[in-house]
């Protein structure tokens, strides 16, 4: 039960009372780009800390972590695609689309997370933090190959004067994927926070000392800031949830829960993580991207409705994994090192 009680931080409470402003119909409104500021501002704060923590890391462990991110991120958007098709609720291009968002990473359920390890006093690792990285990209691309393949399953047979369809529009889909790819690897989130952690990693101690309040000091403010903002957000999406039909709104939990049992599992089993490390580790597993995936894949599988995948991201794993999903891989994290 502690572990629950936990979740009355400010932070949590606040994206309650973002999604309590949106329900009431309140007038507030954020300023339209000050998420995205608050955004950049969380991820450049836990870039330079983990990087400066991870200068004084063991390589051999880093690398580790970093072939265990790929794996999860490669995979899991794979499981979530075979699940999704199976349920037969939804077309493979939806199926596609829906899955990338599952192998990906929520930054903003990661900064929840931390906020709750650290109101429970529990220290973590900073591998996670190289993970969150890492994992930002694969499940795009995971997603792009499910969303081509499908595409080519569709239009087999189909033939315009004697010439494939395939055929008619390989060139634009080889030149719409490396356009894409390359999105996926320099997508502002990702320079953000692998940059900021070079930044940190090569800086000079004392330098780092001099920015502390910026990077420590202020940081669960902003986050309140921020998870207020995505309350009324995820509000907003929830009301959404008849699009998506009972068996999705089952697939936004089910999904999560999975992926962050596995995560756990390999937090513990694989990097021998500590139970903070190892939550962390779950929580990526568990997360669903609503920032960089969903306009890769609004502009790579245009024949996926948006309806489906953001609702199912933000309106109901977000809110699962914070109100939920983060105690719970606590728990499971501190049952496997034998708590």
């Amino acid at each position: 039960m502690s572990s629950f009680s936990n979740l009355l931080i400010p932070a949590v409470l606040f994206f309650a009372l973002g999604a309590i402003a949106r329900i009431i119909k309140s007038d507030l409104r954020f300023p339209p780009d000050l998420a995205k500021v608050l955004s950049i501002y969380l991820l450049m704060a836990i870039g330079l800390h983990g990087g400066y923590e991870l200068a004084k890391a063991d390589l051999g462990t880093a690398i580790n972590a970093i072939v265990w991110a790929l794996i999860l991120g490669f995979s899991m958007p794979i499981v979530g695609y075979l699940v999704l098709i199976m349920t037969r609720k939804v077309s493979p291009m939806d199926a596609a689309a829906i899955s990338a968002h599952y192998g990906s990473v929520s930054a903003g359920t990661f900064l929840t997370a931390i906020a709750f390890l650290d109101s429970s006093g529990v220290e973590y690792e900073s591998y996670p933090l190289i993970m969150l990285a890492v994992m930002e990209s694969p499940a795009i691309i995971v997603g792009l190959l499910l969303a081509a393949w499908a595409r080519k399953q569709i239009a087999a047979g189909n033939t315009a004067g004697g010439v494939s369809v395939d055929d008619l529009d390989n060139d634009a889909s080889k030149s719409n994927f490396s356009h894409l790819l390359k999105d996926a690897f320099t997508n502002g989130s990702v320079v953000v926070l692998i940059g900021s952690m070079v930044i940190g990693a090569i800086s000079q101690p004392s330098g780092i000392e001099k920015i502390k309040p910026f990077i420590d000091d202020i940081f669960m403010g902003v986050l309140c800031l921020f998870l207020f903002e995505m309350g009324m957000e995820a509000a907003r999406r929830i009301k959404e949830f008849k699009k998506v039909g009972a068996v999705l709104g089952v697939f936004g939990v089910v999904m999560p829960l999975a992926g962050g049992f596995v995560g756990a599992l390999v937090g513990h089993e694989m990097l021998g993580f500590s139970v903070g490390g190892t939550t962390l580790v779950a929580v990526l597993g568990a997360s669903a991207s609503y920032i960089a995936v969903p306009p890769a894949m609004r502009l790579a599988v245009p024949e996926a409705n948006p309806s489906f995948y953001l609702t199912l991201s933000l309106g109901i794993t977000f809110p699962f994994n914070v109100l939920i999903g983060i105690p719970l891989y606590y728990w499971f994290a501190t049952y496997l090192a034998g708590g």
